[in-house]
This record gives C-alpha cells, structure tokens and sequence, in this order.
C-alpha cells in the first residue's frame, strides 16, 4: 500500500515508519502540528523530522505554518476535550492530504504514543477515511515504544519532553497538577 503518515515529531515517527515499510509499504510523511507550543518547539520538532528524513530515505511534507492561534480558537473553553479536538484538527488535514496524493491509506504516530487515546484517534480516523474517500490504516504501534526511544536516541534526535500542546506543557511544570494525576492512578 501507498501509506500518508501523519507524523507528529522525528522520534514518534521512527518505530512506525520501520513496520510499516517492513510490512513492504510505501511511506510518505505529512507533518501538521499547529497545536505545538512554542514556536522554538515547533521549529526543533521539524528540525528533528527533517534529520530523520534525511538519515531515512523519507519522503515528508512539512506545514511549517505555525498556527497555534487556529489551535487555541478551537480548545480555549474546551480545555477538557482538547485532545480529542486535536485528534480531529491534525487527522481531518492528514485525511484531506492522503485524498489529495491519491494514497491507499492514512494513518498516524499518535498510535505509537502510550500517552494519546487510541480509541478516539481509531474512531476520527475512520469516520474520516469515509468523508475523504481514503482508508485509515490501524495498527498500534505502541509495542515498539522502548525501539523508537532507543533507536531516536541513537540517531542524535531531539527528543521533546511533552505532547506539544500549551496544556500539556503547564501540567508537566504544575505540581498539583501532576499530585493530583498521580493520586487518581
């Protein structure tokens, strides 16, 4: 299959992109984020995907428009769902991108993340596949988690330290927060 792989950061994007071309698909990359916070994140974000690119043989287009004003419009007095609104901002554009390189199939990093809803992401990318006419391509690719770290960590890639959002950022710093989170599991 012709895969569109929405790809959120360099190190994300290394476990995925190793099964899927070890299944023998063909793998091209899509990079929108406008939810990544701030702006030098969201430059070293590309810069780590681009050195990626680069060191794989990887075909990626890159949005580099950085619009975190049309993310923040959408979550701000929706804090609460602001991940699910994400899911559907980033996979909405993945969705449209497949359908315009006439690829087989989308599918994304998130699924390789232990730290996104998989059932959500699975959900909007199949209702998606629907409106665009492209399938959704899903595979939990959290198995490979540890390869992905030590494999990115190999290649020298930056190695963000939260999801990218404004939101997730402050709960990584905010002790309450993370108190609060920690007493609930």
């Amino acid at each position: 299959m012709n895969i569109l792989l929405h790809v959120c950061c360099g190190p994300c994007t290394v476990y995925p992109l190793q099964i899927l071309r070890d299944q023998g698909n063909s793998v091209e990359g899509f990079f929108f984020n406008p939810n990544i916070h701030p702006y030098r994140e969201f430059r070293r974000r590309i810069n780590a995907l681009r050195e990626l690119a680069e060191l794989e043989k990887f075909t990626v287009t890159i949005d580099d428009n950085y619009g975190l004003r049309q993310y923040l419009r959408m979550v701000v007095f929706h804090e609460q769902q602001r991940c699910s609104i994400c899911y559907d901002l980033r996979l909405e554009e993945a969705a449209r991108k497949a359908g315009e390189i006439k690829a087989d199939a989308f599918t994304t990093t998130l699924l390789y993340s232990r730290y996104q809803n998989h059932e959500q992401v699975r959900e909007k990318g199949e209702e998606l596949a629907e409106k665009f006419g492209v399938a959704f391509y899903y595979q939990d690719f959290r198995a490979g988690w540890q390869n992905g770290i030590d494999r990115s960590r190999e290649m020298g890639l930056y190695r963000q330290p939260y999801c990218g959002c404004i939101y997730s950022e402050q709960e990584r710093y905010d002790k309450k927060f993370r108190k609060k989170n920690k007493e609930r599991k």
